[in-house]
């Protein structure tokens, strides 16, 4: 079960936080990364969302430093990676998620 001696307590609050956390970030209307999704939508440069945002959208950051340390370390990711590839103009969302969809199906963690 969930509280398993294997399963620390702060386990489970810090998955519920961070869970929460995704939702808003996804979801929310006043969210900075939803407002760079939502203009990256729209067609405009990734500098001038930037800009017009006048905040940090630590997303855009995050998704570089995870797909370049993942690369680094060999670990496939790639949702991040699809992310991090729109985010820098190197692909465009729909060919992204094309590329997610018509990937080889294999079990997490290979």
């Amino acid at each position: 079960g969930v509280w398993s001696s294997d399963v620390c307590s702060s386990d489970l609050f810090m998955g519920l936080a961070g869970m929460g956390d995704l939702i808003l970030t996804c979801t929310g209307a006043l969210s900075r990364n939803r407002k760079v999704g939502l203009a990256l939508a729209e067609g405009r440069p990734l500098a001038q969302i930037l800009i017009d945002l006048g905040h940090v959208a630590e997303g855009v950051g995050t998704a570089r430093e995870v797909a370049s340390l993942a690369a680094q370390m060999g670990i496939d990711m790639p949702i991040t990676q699809a992310v991090d590839d729109i985010l820098q103009g190197r692909r465009g969302a729909q060919a992204a998620v094309e590329a997610l969809l018509n990937r080889d199906p294999k079990r997490e963690g290979q």
